[in-house]
């Protein structure tokens, strides 16, 4: 039994925002699988880079560039890599740590990005009470840096949790997080209250985390998503009920996921697919995550 999950998970659904380079990835997966979108990313964030070489303070091509970082180093490195056998560790090994340079390149595009529009931003602490005002200056355009800051960056320190630079970041993100909760609860059909469920059951208290949230924001990301992702189903059974050891609640939600008419909601076609994959992967490799689990449960699954 090899009973070990990464201490984070990004969400995946948050991956159908529209980014740039004149392209909508949200387009994009509404007419292909992940085998088509995947290799064409890199080409896109070589263009964007491009761009933002040459104009750097554009918030928006900022955006645009760190969230499809992040969200390729999730979907299409970081994903895959999970799926792969124990014999090819090394392979599997190469691939995570190059889902972490993506990571840490994405969230550093936006970081930046902030300081610029908020000078000092990048020198200030949670630690020593000099962050809060400068969260305060922030609105609701500032949600999605925000988010996908703390997303990048949180990615990183779960595949390197002993990385001391990643470390010290992780209470401050999760102020980012508060912060942009405040802004937009709502934002991106509850891509927020998704990000609670991962990180508050995955975190210590000393950073931040807090299992008595945890059941409050699945709801709300149920609620705020009406049904229609399978991404909030995928992160509970993994973050929630494999470290619970509750098969059944696994179980249960991994089915749910797995149930959805991905056709129903097509803008999120490419999520859902990535998301179902993984549902699917769990459900296959359930005797690897629980102790005590039926043999007939999981022929069920062969």
């Amino acid at each position: 039994m090899k009973f070990r999950i990464h201490p984070l998970y990004i969400v995946f659904f948050a991956a159908a925002m529209i980014l740039g380079s004149g392209c909508s990835i949200n387009q994009m997966a509404m007419r292909m699988t992940p085998e088509i979108v995947g290799p064409s990313i890199p080409s896109v964030l070589k263009k964007n880079e491009a761009k933002l070489a040459k104009n750097p303070d554009n918030q928006k091509l900022i955006l645009d560039t760190g969230s499809l970082c992040v969200m390729y180093a999730n979907a299409f490195v970081q994903g895959p890599a999970e799926f792969l056998p124990p014999l090819q560790y090394e392979e599997r090994q190469a691939a995570l740590e190059e889902a972490k340079k993506l990571y840490v390149k994405g969230a550093d595009i936006l970081y930046n990005g902030l300081d610029k529009k908020y000078p000092g931003f990048s020198k200030v602490s949670s630690k020593d009470d000099t962050l809060d005002p400068y969260l305060a200056k922030m609105g609701p355009e500032d949600v999605p840096s925000l988010y996908w800051t703390a997303a990048g960056y949180l990615s990183a320190f779960s595949l390197d949790p002993f990385d001391p630079v990643q470390s010290r970041r992780v209470t401050d993100l999760m102020f980012y997080i508060d912060r942009a909760y405040e802004l937009d609860p709502d934002f991106n059909n509850g891509a927020l209250d998704d990000f609670y469920v991962i990180a508050l059951s995955a975190l210590p208290e000393s950073l931040g985390g807090d299992k008595t949230k945890v059941e409050p924001h699945f709801r709300l990301a149920l609620e705020k998503s009406e049904g229609k992702l399978a991404g909030p189903y995928v992160s509970y059974a993994q973050s929630v009920s494999i470290p619970e050891q509750d098969y059944d609640t696994f179980k249960k939600y991994l089915e749910k996921a797995l149930a959805l008419n991905i056709r129903v909601n097509p803008a999120n076609k490419l999520v859902n697919i990535i998301s179902q994959r993984k549902a699917r992967s769990l459900l296959d490799n359930a005797v690897d995550y629980f102790i005590d689990i039926e043999t007939d449960d999981f022929e069920d699954f062969e």
